[in-house]
């Protein structure tokens, strides 16, 4: 009888807070390009703590469903719904196996994507990059987990490579990688001190316009999770 029950998964705080927010996009209540109400009011309404609004835009960010603005605000993208969707209700649901699959997907169209960028990249681009960056060193410094923030830099990388299909199809996969990536515990310490440095590589490709090197130094990046996604498939 008891292998008829499924385990019960009880949602934290953050998925509430970003599946109702959801809603009003998908309802229309709030459209492209409007802003959602300041994170106070936000917090008042639903009843929990700034922090914790914070960190649900911070995800939406990630997924390409909001843009942050300093001093203005955040605003509702038009792209990132189906990223969305894939985030609240596991689309894919990815076995180990499958795992291979999507790193093989990612290391192509981010190896496309350096390269475009530094072609395409404008002064804005570079700048959205390095506080991408920063953004990512400052979660390492609190000694968090800071996945989201070093997809957040990638997908800054698509922005600035101009191609809106590759852009979008880094969107769709972005929830699926970063959900692999917390279950199957890529990220540590040693790791992140070293993708700080590979980050730091790539941007600077980028920014010399040096399509070869960016290329080269995002394959660079992503060859230890290609061995790790390798290692999966052979323990499967």
């Amino acid at each position: 009888m008891l292998e008829n029950l499924n385990k019960i998964k009880v949602e934290n705080t953050v998925d509430l807070i970003i599946a109702q927010i959801r809603e009003l996009i998908i309802s229309g209540t709030i459209n492209p390009g409007e802003k959602l109400p300041p994170e106070r009011k936000l917090a008042e309404r639903l009843g929990v703590s700034r922090s914790q609004v914070r960190e649900a835009i911070n995800k939406l960010q990630v997924y390409g469903i909001v843009k942050v603005v300093p001093q203005s605000g955040t605003i509702v993208n038009g792209l990132g719904i189906v990223a969305l969707e894939g985030l609240i209700t596991d689309i894919l649901k990815l076995e180990k196996v499958d795992f291979k699959s999507l790193i093989d997907t990612r290391i192509l169209l981010e190896k496309e994507a350096a390269r475009l960028a530094a072609i395409n990249r404008t002064e804005d681009d570079l700048v959205q990059l390095t506080n991408a960056l920063h953004l990512y060193e400052k979660k390492l410094q609190e000694k968090t987990v800071a996945v989201e923030e070093d997809l957040l830099f990638h997908i800054k990388i698509a922005e600035a490579s101009k191609n809106t299909v590759l852009k979008s199809l880094m969107l769709i996969i972005t929830p699926d990688i970063v959900k692999s990536f917390i279950q199957f515990k890529v990220c540590d310490e040693g790791r992140n001190r070293k993708t700080i440095e590979e980050h730091q590589k790539i941007l600077e490709m980028i920014s010399n316009q040096d399509e070869q090197g960016a290329e080269q130094a995002m394959e660079l990046h992503l060859s230890d999770i290609k061995e790790f996604s390798l290692k999966l498939k052979s323990e499967s």
